[in-house]
């Protein structure tokens, strides 16, 4: 019979989401007792660096997102390492891998996300591997001593960030993505055409259009050759990285009878379906400011914002989700690029400004008088104020050129606009 715990707070998840909610509960309650499990072993890390830590073996010190001694700052009791079981929301109560049970009362759900792995023949053969924690990075880290030439199966986010590691450690990468260009379903054409260049600049081949139909391995040890995609063309390799995506790891939430839709469903104040049991980040649908309905958006800081609103509601400090929508800041292979909402319009009812000068591109996206997307590369130091007008509803109708004018700045919009953001008192400048 393993040991019993009571919490007042057990947070399940250690990442973006799991750490913003224990910030925001201490904030307003000091005293109450905070645990975090974990299956992971690490303190906090920052997951989009681990191809940092991959590319340039940078220490677990050197990617940790909060600092080593925050658990005993905070007062929080920590359960890494081991892996949450069983979820029962009427005893109130999470069962461990190692039998301990844990007695609380407000739960929060930050279970992440798990790679997507589609099912193909040898895809258990020795030299396979996915990408989304750091234990990922430090197998693939433990095998480049023998292999010299990769492939990643997928040319999204992931692959790209895993692209850029492996060609800073000297190995030759392919990429197979299935749609007709990389990065896709974050940039539009013209910005994968540029990210794309940048990639083949630094020797890596990028194969669109085609999927991975079989890993294949040599027969006497077990250990990848290659891989052979839908029109039988194979490709030599010995190293192979999934990195299709993630979906929403909801196991526990519905085992549990907690609502499920894609991920784990969410109201504004990132309460479940089940009193007294909230979720947030990866594994949850939450609120699209953009589109207007909860979605899933697994990026980090929409996981961290969404945690603190959960934080706040569990501490009794009623705390509304304003919305999070799609938003990506990256320089991959030395090109600058901010991404956000809608980057393709999907019919005719948006409109859209860009400029190309000197290299950089910018591009906004609108409807109604509102910016609902961007995407700016190189030149990305405006991106923000535009993202601001995004996410506060600002009505920007006749001022489209504007916001991607070479001199753009919070000045080039009306007075009503710009002073409530730079707080100058009327008559200030008059």
């Amino acid at each position: 019979m393993g040991k019993t715990e009571r919490v007042k707070y057990l947070i399940i998840g250690n990442s973006a989401g799991g750490i913003g909610t224990a910030e925001a509960i201490r904030e307003v309650d000091k005293a109450g007792s905070i645990a975090i499990v974990s299956d992971e072993p690490y303190p906090v890390y920052s997951r989009p660096l681990i191809s940092k830590y991959l590319a340039e073996k940078r220490p677990l010190e050197r990617i940790l997102f909060r600092p080593a001694d925050f658990y005993e700052d905070n007062r929080i009791k920590t359960f890494l390492g081991r892996k949450a079981e069983e979820l029962d929301t009427n005893a109130h109560s999470v069962l461990l891998a190692d039998d301990t049970t844990i007695v609380w009362e407000k739960l929060l759900l930050a279970t992440g996300g798990l790679p997507i792995v589609p099912p193909t023949e040898g895809s258990e053969s020795d030299g396979v591997f996915t990408f989304t924690t750091l234990d990922d990075a430090r197998a693939i880290d433990r095998f480049l001593g023998e292999a010299r030439r990769a492939v990643v199966i997928g040319g999204g986010l992931i692959g790209v960030s895993v692209t850029e590691a492996l060609v800073k450690r000297g190995i030759q990468v392919t990429i197979i993505e299935m749609m007709g260009r990389i990065l896709s379903t974050i940039l539009d054409e013209e910005m994968s055409a540029l990210e794309k260049t940048a990639l083949e600049q630094s020797g890596v081949n990028i194969l669109t259009g085609h999927t991975v139909t079989s890993v294949d391995n040599e027969s006497s040890t077990g250990r990848v050759n290659g891989v052979t995609l839908d029109d039988g063309t194979g490709v030599p390799c010995g190293l192979v990285v999934v990195a299709i995506g993630v979906h929403p790891r909801t196991g526990l939430a519905a085992s549990a009878g907690i609502n499920i839709n894609r991920g784990i469903v969410v109201d504004r104040h990132m309460r479940t379906s089940s009193p007294d049991v909230y979720a947030c980040g990866d594994a949850a649908e939450v609120f699209d400011f953009i589109h207007g309905e909860n979605r899933v958006t697994p990026i980090w800081p929409n996981a961290y914002l969404g945690g603190r609103v959960a934080g706040f509601n569990m501490a009794g400090v009623p705390t509304e989700y304003q919305g999070g929508t799609a938003m990506n800041s990256m320089n991959y292979f030395g090109l600058a690029v901010t991404t956000a909402g809608i980057a393709t319009p999907p019919d005719g009812s948006y409109t859209t400004v860009s400029q190309r000068q000197n290299g950089s591109y910018k591009k906004v996206v609108l409807k109604d008088g509102l910016v609902v997307g961007m995407v700016f590369a190189r030149d990305v130091e405006r991106s923000g104020i535009i993202f601001s007008l995004m996410k506060e509803r600002v009505n920007v109708q006749g001022l489209e050129q504007a916001l991607v004018a070479e001199d753009f700045g919070l000045v080039s919009l009306p007075e009503e606009i710009w002073r409530s953001r730079l707080e100058v008192p009327s008559g200030v400048g008059d």
